[in-house]
């Protein structure tokens, strides 16, 4: 069997509506040339379409026409990098996917440290903003929480009742190795996200150590969030106000 006819074979069995480049195809370095060949056949053919310079997509065929891939797999070109995750999405995006609000933003914001990531694809667009430590595919969910977090003073329509009980029911699904990841990442964070998770994993639990949280806190600065409302008891005794 040549090479043509077994790219042309394992991209029939690929999904429709994903996309897919060199790397998850079974191509040995010297069929790299015969191989992008035979994906140039397939595009003018319309078995596959071409989405940026080297990923491709199987188009899904309706009777209003070709869909393209669904935003989280374009998202996913920019998130990830050589398979790698060197991005997450921030912002109101994901505060509405915390259920924190019920707006959804026309320009996204990707966080990231080592590169900045602009979109600007049709309806899909993105600016870049920094992420506090290098985004990984293990501390991506840690990274997401603590910006509800470091954000939530500035949340499009807001319910703070609401949203403590949130924050608490996604701290209670967190193993416990899953909670010490959180308070290393919550260090290097502003120090308001870090007096906010010390008072709400002592309302959850006060057993959680929450020594390091606290010691690297001023004893004179009060933190600004307006809690007293919600069921957060504990926010006194992190200066929060």
């Amino acid at each position: 069997m040549n090479v043509t006819k077994n790219i042309s074979d394992e991209i029939a069995k690929l999904p429709i509506d994903t996309t897919f480049g060199y790397a998850d195809l079974s191509i040995l370095p010297k069929d790299f040339v015969t191989v992008a060949k035979a994906l140039e056949r397939l595009q003018k053919k319309g078995v596959i379409k071409k989405l940026s310079k080297g990923v491709f997509y199987k188009p899904k065929k309706t009777v209003f026409g070709e869909l393209k891939p669904k935003e989280k797999e374009i998202l996913n070109l920019y998130l990830f990098e050589n398979d790698k995750r060197i991005a997450y999405v921030t912002g109101t995006y994901l505060f509405n996917q915390l259920n924190l609000t019920t707006q959804i933003p026309s320009v996204l914001k990707i966080a990231s440290a080592t590169k900045r990531i602009y979109i600007n694809r049709e309806t899909l667009r993105a600016k870049p903003v920094k992420s506090y430590v290098p985004v990984t595919e293990r501390n991506y969910k840690f990274l997401e929480f603590l910006d509800a977090l470091k954000d939530l003073n500035n949340i499009p329509d807001v319910n703070k009742e609401s949203a403590i009980p949130i924050f608490l029911e996604n701290l209670k699904k967190m193993a416990y190795e899953d909670l010490s990841k959180t308070k290393e990442f919550a260090l290097v964070y502003p120090p308001r996200v870090r007096a906010l998770l010390g008072a709400l994993l002592e309302q959850l639990n006060d057993k959680i150590n929450t020594g390091r949280l606290k010691n690297s806190l001023n004893p004179l600065t009060m933190y600004r969030y307006n809690l007293k409302d919600t069921e957060l008891t504990t926010y006194q005794n992190w200066n929060i106000i």
